[in-house]
């Protein structure tokens, strides 16, 4: 097993990569940029290490000198967690030629899946759904204006890299087309480095649906279930859960035994998970592959009793999976909630010092975040700041432990997004499970 390990990533997401090491025996490397001197992180590594200012281009996009801290500190492995980067292949491939071990799936498992496009046709080919598109034209505005036509309107033009909702357009009429184009393609550009889009048939109120994957360089792969995503503002999810209530254990089973065949047919490696629109008539059309741990991943930890992160750092380290698919039972239900440093009614960050920072607590209540009283939260990085999990026998009790773990939490100095998931929790059509990837518009709306 390795014996040190650096995380190319801040925030909850390195303190909980970091609470797994501890538990596995690993030694731990922060890394963080001047502004988050005093996070929560760089606190609980056993060794940190400043690798640039706060713009994360100079410090946790960096690789160069992420690499240099891994090299410094005799690091065997780094995890980069989520976002940053978490899936460039270009850093996957530069760890391994450095000798360092990357905690994720390999540069050609990332090359692959990775681009969406890539992504749709593959799985298409292997038997699973995807909804109409046009994936065999390229920087041609002309030719998927045609494309457009013969798809049918609306539509949705779709960044081919990247993901967290940028380089998205929904496109209602042939008018709009133009515009959408090169809007996409500017800010594909600038998020992801890469220009390229498609179309996709636009479709109507679905549910956001994801299946978490873990697999092994020894062809064993298993299928850890789904979460629902479809609380989500501007395509960024705020609510998930696990499992779905429309999915049943025998749609569960065939999408997971389908989505295990590409894995193996590409000898996939390590975490992924592969997104679906699900829609009003029960029908599952792929979306994506996220070739990384997801924000969301405690909640399928906590209807399966699987820890993803310790999973992710056995299968690096060459280690057979011992989860056969039949040990994956999926035992009550789970509810997470971000928790966010924003304005509760225009959603404007709200970067500051916490005067007075508590915590709920209980049975089955897990909170993952970066903050204590004292912290300021840095006004150059997202607004995540921590999240609420939760876990029991039914739905129902999971909405009555978190609606009550909320009203623990307790968080003064700034601005949070508590108010608004409270309004969340106690709307009947969120209790009733009537929800789609539309319901935060429409409630915002009311």
């Amino acid at each position: 097993m390795f014996r040190k390990i650096l995380i190319a990533n801040r925030g909850e997401i390195a303190v909980r990569i970091i609470r797994a090491c501890r538990e596995m025996g690993i030694k731990t490397v922060a890394v963080y940029s001047t502004a988050d001197r005093d996070s929560l992180h760089v606190k609980y590594a056993d060794q940190s290490i400043c690798i640039g200012p706060p713009p994360s281009s100079k410090s946790y996009l960096n690789i160069s000198s992420i690499i240099s801290a891994a090299e410094i500190t005799d690091s065997e492995a780094i995890h980069p967690g989520y976002g940053f980067l978490s899936e460039n292949s270009n850093f996957a491939e530069i760890c391994d030629n450095c000798g360092i071990k990357f905690i994720g799936p390999t540069s050609a498992n990332m090359n692959l899946l990775g681009n969406k496009r890539n992504a749709r046709k593959l799985v298409k080919d292997l038997g699973i759904s995807v909804l109409p598109g046009s994936d065999d034209i390229r920087d041609d505005e002309e030719e998927l204006k045609k494309a457009a036509e013969k798809i049918g309107y609306p539509l949705m033009l779709k960044a081919s890299m990247g993901g967290g909702g940028r380089g998205i357009r929904m496109v209602l009429t042939p008018a709009h087309l133009s515009q959408a184009y090169h809007q996409a393609r500017q800010e594909a550009q600038s998020f992801f480095g890469d220009k390229d889009v498609y179309l996709e048939k636009f479709c109507e109120n679905p549910r956001h649906i994801e299946f978490q994957v873990l697999a092994d360089k020894h062809g064993n792969a298993v299928c850890l279930g789904e979460r629902d995503c479809s609380i989500q503002r501007r395509h960024q999810k705020i609510i998930e859960e696990a499992p779905s209530i429309l999915v049943k254990s025998a749609m569960r089973k065939k999408i997971g035994e389908l989505i295990l065949k590409v894995v193996k047919e590409i000898n996939y490696v390590n975490a992924a998970t592969f997104e679906f629109l699900l829609d009003k008539d029960g029908e599952f059309y792929f979306m994506e592959v996220n070739t990384r741990v997801q924000v969301e991943h405690p909640v399928t930890e906590f209807v399966t009793n699987i820890d993803i992160i310790k999973e992710q750092i056995r299968i690096a380290n060459g280690d057979r999976l011992k989860i056969k698919q039949e040990d994956v039972k999926i035992k009550g239900h789970s509810i997470e909630l971000r928790i966010n440093a924003e304005n509760p009614v225009n959603f404007g960050p709200s970067p500051g010092l916490i005067t007075f920072y508590n915590k709920p607590g209980g049975l089955n209540v897990r909170v993952d975040d970066l903050a204590y009283c004292g912290y300021t939260v840095q006004p150059f990085y997202d607004s995540l700041i921590g999240k609420l999990i939760v876990h029991d026998t039914n739905r129902t009790g999971a909405i009555n432990k978190v609606k009550n773990a909320l009203n623990e939490f307790k968080i003064e100095g700034i601005e949070t997004n508590i108010p608004f998931l409270k309004r969340i929790l106690n709307d009947a059509d969120y209790v009733s499970g009537n929800v789609d990837i539309g319901y935060v518009q429409r409630f915002l709306e009311r």
